[in-house]
């Protein structure tokens, strides 16, 4: 495996788990706003945005481990060849 592939996969995962944690945010705050406007909130909407906001926390935090690991491979790479 190439690291190149490597820190390009991790960074092109980080980037969909911050599309993903925007969107499950916005969803947050309509429903709040709906809340502050005495309309009723659905409990279901705002439990599925908040899943959503948490498993794209966790796929960020995966992903920057996958950069960190391929930068450090890296590293190690190029002090073996120095």
């Amino acid at each position: 495996m190439q690291v190149n592939s490597a820190l390009n996969t991790g960074l092109q995962g980080f980037q969909e788990a911050q599309s993903r944690l925007n969107q499950a945010a916005l969803d947050i705050a309509s429903q709040s706003v709906q809340d502050s406007s005495k309309e009723s909130i659905d409990v279901n909407d705002l439990a599925t945005s908040l899943v959503e906001l948490k498993v794209a926390e966790n796929d960020a935090k995966a992903n920057v481990k996958v950069i960190q690991t391929a930068s450090d491979v890296l590293g190690t790479l190029l002090d073996i060849e120095v």
